[in-house]
Parts: structure tokens; sequence; C-alpha cells
């Protein structure tokens, strides 16, 4: 395709397509309608929430030859919503219309190791790693390496395909319950605490950050977002800048978010996600232009919205374990009116299918002028409706 095509401004009531139908694709399904685009999904499971509310739903699998062909002929534009879409499906896609973020910035942060040796290779702020392509490289590691986690390289999110391992021992019965694929073994860190920066970039690489949030996880799921982030304006400044030149060096175009870890006031980048992230749901009630009308501009080649808050902001996830908080057995609809009486509160549901553990059903926001009051309303509203605070 012509550079001048790639470049010119893609206007409503054009089509955009979008690969991956979960609740971050839901909410670009939302925004896109909102600025007044047609939005086609792609993705396998029937009861996909995006698919629910998109104009139309592909139900087929991502590399299926038919689907994208029909996103080549109707589409004028393409993005993702989850990072685990084959790169050779978007670098396909590309061959015919604009796809953003690239196959090439996908393939980079869809790989721990591949994502590792960018931060390397660029002196981006990391903790020590070793790649583990078999036994033999557990055996090589250095011993500075252990405690460690043992991370599988491709596939692993909210804490899946991870294990702690204390020793070369430990590493080897990891290695083997992920029967042999392909792992990084990074050494575990004293963490102070973890903050993402959620940012998004045009065309043009002219880049857009949002507060800096800070994150809390249970079980290896996000929990708790706070933002703005209650560290030091030094520190984020830093993960500001650390974010953006991540995003410079990829060449990205869209919304993305860098995960990092906080280690004796230092900071090291965590992970790299090439889409809207978690952490970023906040910006939907406490920021002029949310994380997802950022993702259909870039796409679309629109200038970047005003990513400034207007209001502080704490965000709780609503996994399906609180379905079945009542009843271990059979699942329960929570009692929402409880977090509808509160008047500073936002509810977002999903539309998922069914409830299970673990699974993110939705969040709540509650947004205000004061982030320690809002810390504290958020404890009282978690045990209302049945959250464990541990």
């Amino acid at each position: 395709m012509s550079t001048s095509k790639h470049n010119t401004a893609i206007l409503p009531p054009a089509t955009l397509g979008l690969l991956g139908g979960g609740q971050l694709g839901r909410f670009f399904v939302g925004a896109a309608h909102e600025l007044g685009y047609r939005v086609i999904v792609l993705d396998p499971d029937p009861h996909s929430p995006a698919g629910k509310i998109a104009d139309e739903h592909i139900v087929a699998a991502y590399e299926d030859n038919a689907a994208l062909e029909r996103l080549t002929q109707t589409c004028a534009a393409i993005t993702t919503e989850f990072e685990n879409v084959p790169a050779a499906a978007l670098a396909f896609l590309a061959k015919f219309i604009p796809v953003r973020p690239s196959a090439e910035a996908v393939a980079t942060c869809q790989n721990r190791s591949e994502e590792k040796r960018f931060l390397h290779r660029h002196e981006f702020p990391h903790a020590p790693y070793a790649d583990i392509l078999c036994a033999a490289d557990i055996d090589a590691a250095g011993e500075k390496l252990f405690p460690g986690i043992l991370k599988v390289a491709r596939f692993g999110y909210d804490g899946k395909g991870q294990a702690r391992v204390s020793n070369r021992e430990q590493a080897h019965l990891a290695f083997a319950q992920f029967k042999g694929e392909a792992c990084v073994l990074e050494r575990m860190m004293a963490l102070d605490c973890e903050v993402s920066v959620v940012l998004a970039r045009d065309a043009g690489g002219e880049v857009r950050c949002f507060p800096v949030a800070q994150n809390s996880h249970r079980h290896g799921i996000l929990d708790i977002t706070i933002a703005p982030a209650q560290v030091s304006k030094g520190l984020q400044s830093q993960a500001t800048k650390i974010a953006e030149g991540i995003a410079q060096k990829l060449d990205y175009v869209g919304t993305m978010a860098v995960e990092f870890f906080i280690v004796a006031g230092e900071l090291l980048v965590n992970e790299m996600a090439p889409r809207p992230h978690n952490s970023g749901h906040y910006t939907i009630d406490a920021c002029i232009t949310n994380q997802y009308e950022q993702q259909v501009r870039a796409l679309c080649n629109l200038p970047l919205g005003d990513a400034s808050a207007h209001s502080a902001a704490v965000m709780v996830n609503l996994l399906g374990d609180l379905w079945y908080a009542k009843d271990a057995h059979h699942s329960h609809e929570p009692d929402w009116h409880k977090l509808l009486s509160v008047p500073n509160l936002k509810l977002h549901l999903y539309g998922k299918h069914h409830a299970r553990a673990g699974r993110k059903m939705g969040h709540f926001t509650v947004i205000g002028n004061d982030v320690d009051e809002l810390c504290q309303l958020v404890l009282v509203i978690r045990r209302q409706i049945g959250l464990a605070d541990d």
C-alpha cells in the first residue's frame, strides 16, 4: 500500500476490524461506535463480549483465510485487543490495509524472550534473566538468578505459566511441568511496588501518556489500580520517559502499556502489552480521552486526544469468584445495589457468558479529588460486596 494512503485520515462511517473479542475489545467497539465507525470483530468465541455489540462478529480462527479475506474486503483498518493474535495473520492483513500495531511490534511483545532481548538491546532497565530452551540452560544459568521465576515465553498471562523456583532442582521440575516449552528465568526481585504507563502513539510519532498508575495483584491477577500512582514525581516522570522510548523504538502505533517493578527505588521494565491494558480502565471515567478512544484515533490517523486526568481514581477488578461468594457450587448475581448506591462509583460489567473463578467479569472505578479518601472508600465497598482484603 502507498504511504499516503496509510497516512490519510479514516473517517466515520468507515468500518474498522478488530482481532480479539474480549472486554478490551468491547470497550474499543464502544469507543468506535461513539465516534461513528462500524466495527467487525474476528474472534472464535461465539459468546465474545466484543462480538455481542459489534456490527458484525466473524466466528472463526484468527488464521482462517476466508475470515481474513473478508476483513481485507470490508475494513478500512485493523487493530487487535490482545497480544496473542498470530503475528502472521497481522502480517497478511497488512499487505492490503493498515494494521496498527504492526505485526513486528506485536511479535516482540508476545514472546518474553523477544521482549527481554528488545529491552536489553535498547538498554531499558530490566531484571536479570536467562532464556531457557532446554534443561541444560537451567544448569548453565547464573547463581544470581535464584531464587527466580520461570515463565513460559508464550501465552502466559494473569499469573498463568509461571512458577517460583528457589533453586535449579525446582526449576527443572517446573520446566518439566511446562513440558519443555521455551521459557525465561527471571531473578525474583524484592518489590517496593508495581506501576504502569498506558500511552498512545500515532503514525507520526506523537505520544500521549496517561497518568502513571500503581497496581496491586492477588494470585497473579490485577486487583486494584490507583491513579495517579503514590510514588515520587521523579519516578513517575522517569517511567513515562522510558515508556515513550519503548514506543518509539518499537515504532508502535496505537495504545500500549508498559508495566514496571520498583525495586529499591529504581524502575525495572516488567512487561509490554501491545494493546489497551487492564490498568488503564480507570481512564474511561477519570481522563479527558480514554485509552480506547486513543486506540481508535491512532488507528484512523486522527489527532490524539488529551490524555490528562480530570479526577483521581481507584479501579477494582471484579472476578468470577464474587459470583460464588455465597455458594461455592452455584453462581449468584452480586448485590449490585451496594455499588450503584455510591454516587462517585462507575460500574462496568463485560457481558461475559458465565462466571468462573479468576475470570475478569467487570470492574468498578471510584473517582474524586483525594486518592487517600478514595482508597479508604474502596476498602469499605470491597467488604460490603464480599471481596477479601488479603
